[in-house]
């Protein structure tokens, strides 16, 4: 009885410890699960898809008043309406889609660490979006002179906001890409760190393959 009792004694703290220990079958305890804070998206990123977003519905307003006119209207352009330079801006608009290419490859330079690179590309797009508002005004500047105003009629009204509404959008695309070019002279982005360009990338994609919805549709229709 008495080595019963003492045996007893010895084995119940051993069977206590394992009943507060869960059985991790030979192993360590796992450690506690971490959740990971970081969102899936940016909130930069996220705040600039909205934003396209709205800017989608804007256009998709601009481009439905456009087309009633245009369908409502018995010939198109009207009588002793100037013609709008389609062979100028054909050219115009293969110098708008260079410039979504050679943002493409700043994008890719950026992500694969090569600042030289990156300085370079942006530096053709930014050319190349300079080069091409600079003949847009210029066509611009002749359409006004042969008659075709805001005040012209329907035709010249419908031309000039969604149009010019395409431009405000390329001239403030440039504005923004010619920040992130001097950030980019400056080395701010590396190959972890390049945030600032994937955003200018994807507002720059936006009205370069916006622009050729609206020429097929104005210039050629």
């Amino acid at each position: 009885m008495v080595r019963e009792a003492v045996a007893r004694r010895l084995i119940e703290p051993e069977v206590a410890e394992e009943l507060r220990t869960p059985a991790l079958g030979g192993g360590e305890e796992p450690p506690t699960g971490v959740t990971s804070t970081q969102p899936a998206v940016s909130n930069a990123r996220l705040a600039l898809l909205m934003f396209l977003a709205a800017e989608v519905m804007f256009f998709a307003g601009l481009i439905g008043a456009f087309i009633v006119f245009r369908l409502a209207s018995p010939a198109w352009p009207p009588p002793f309406q100037p013609r709008l330079p389609v062979g100028v801006t054909a050219i115009n608009t293969v110098i708008l889609l260079l410039s979504g290419l050679t943002m493409r490859l700043a994008l890719m330079a950026a992500r694969r660490g090569k600042p030289t690179r990156l300085v370079q590309w942006l530096s053709i797009t930014a050319l190349l979006g300079t080069v091409f508002l600079g003949i847009q005004g210029y066509e611009w500047l002749r359409l006004i002179g042969f008659g075709l105003t805001l005040s012209s009629g329907v035709y010249g009204a419908t031309f000039y906001t969604l149009i010019g509404c395409h431009a405000v959008h390329v001239f403030g695309a440039a504005v923004w890409l010619i920040a992130v070019l001097l950030q980019a002279r400056r080395g701010r982005f590396s190959e972890r760190s390049y945030a600032g360009v994937q955003l200018c990338a994807m507002y720059w994609t936006f009205v370069v393959g916006l622009w050729p919805v609206l020429y097929g549709l104005v210039y050629l229709s």
